[in-house]
């Protein structure tokens, strides 16, 4: 039996079988190149230089002036979501220092990563003290200095952003630092003195739909010019959430023409017809219905929160109340709405709610 496992037959099998799992690894390994990794659309169609950065010129002319030799402030980027704040720090680096010089210059930390007062002695300062050496291989000129960008610096414990303040001074030789955040109030006094402050501004309608028109075609999707236009209104000026509603929607449609309706379903909006139902509930007096009416809206897993943000719209663009109405009910979507943030029962919360806009709406009547 020993004989004729160590015979000819079992040794052959051994280099055929070597030869075929390479053959095989080459294969497989040559048809999985060819095909392109699937990224989402947001990292996509970030933008990769400056100037593909859209409706921020002043903070891209300062970019452009450091880009062409000018020395680069520390910087301060604000603004609401999705507006371009991280993509444009990342592009203006990005061609400060090159493909190959880029890891080597750059340290992002964002909220995801430990951010306190240790990281910010110990890893910031580090990064801070390293001497900034090397040249480009394109032969363009580079800085004498690195970049830290702190993404949402806003959560920053205070102790941490008060032990930031000496190494930004004291680095300032071979360091700039860029924060970001969507509250500059909640940025120590300290600090936003040391920064040039650029305010990033939510993107006009027309600038968001020419960026979704010019996404829609590089990938092919159908789209109707209804869908894109409300694409844009229930983004309220975030890109990234606009790029993000279009990419989960072509998924949904699997090459189907994408329409309005299919926007409201992906979005999570809750349809005009729930909220006018909702108001001609409060007119009819009937504390019954407006119950029944509240526990339908949360078993069909409509969020109250978005019902507020509806809701507010809905009531301050409507003519059939008075102001003094108005303000009441306004003053009470308020409260709501942040007794929601705190972890608050969210059918009590609405049930709240749709009493008050009813004694509003039927007291006066």
């Amino acid at each position: 039996m020993q004989a004729f496992l160590k015979g000819p037959s079992a040794i052959s099998t051994k280099p055929l079988a070597a030869k075929e799992r390479g053959a095989a690894g080459a294969a497989g390994s040559s048809g999985e190149g060819k095909r392109p990794k699937p990224i989402p659309w947001v990292e996509k169609y970030r933008p990769k230089n400056v100037d593909e950065v859209a409706f921020q010129d002043e903070v891209v002319a300062v970019l452009k002036k450091s880009l062409e030799g000018a020395d680069l402030p520390n910087l301060l980027f604000y603004g609401p979501p999705g507006t371009g704040k991280t993509s444009t720090i990342l592009a203006a680096a990005r061609e400060l220092y090159g493909p190959e010089l880029f890891r080597q210059r750059v340290l992002e930390l964002n909220a995801s990563d430990e951010r306190g007062i240790q990281v910010i002695r110990e890893k910031v300062k580090a990064f801070a003290q390293l001497t900034a050496s090397g040249s480009r291989s394109d032969g363009k000129v580079c800085p004498p200095f690195k970049i830290v960008i702190l993404d949402e610096a806003d959560s920053m414990t205070s102790a941490a952003q008060a032990a930031l303040r000496r190494t930004m001074e004291k680095e300032s030789k071979t360091t700039r630092f860029c924060l970001i955040c969507n509250y500059i109030s909640r940025i120590i006094e300290p600090l936003t003195s040391r920064c040039s402050k650029f305010r990033f501004k939510p993107l006009s309608d027309k600038i968001q739909q020419q960026r979704l028109l010019d996404v829609s075609e590089k990938e092919q999707v159908k789209i109707s010019n209804e869908a894109v236009s409300y694409l844009v209104k229930v983004s309220e000026g975030d890109l990234r959430k606009a790029i993000t509603f279009l990419q989960s929607a072509t998924r949904l449609m699997g090459g189907k023409e994408i329409t309005e309706k299919i926007v409201t379903e992906i979005a999570g909006v809750i349809p005009r017809e729930k909220i006018d139902e909702l108001l001609s509930v409060c007119w009819s007096a009937s504390f019954e219905k407006l119950e029944t009416l509240a526990k339908n809206l949360i078993n069909e897993g409509y969020a109250v929160a978005q019902l507020v943000s509806q809701l507010h719209d809905a009531v301050v663009e409507s003519e059939n109340y008075s102001d003094k109405q108005k303000s009441v009910i306004v003053e009470k979507l308020a409260e709501v709405d942040k007794c929601l943030a705190d972890g608050a029962d969210e059918y009590l919360q609405l049930v709240s709610l749709c009493a008050v806009v009813m004694q509003q709406l039927t007291q006066n009547s």
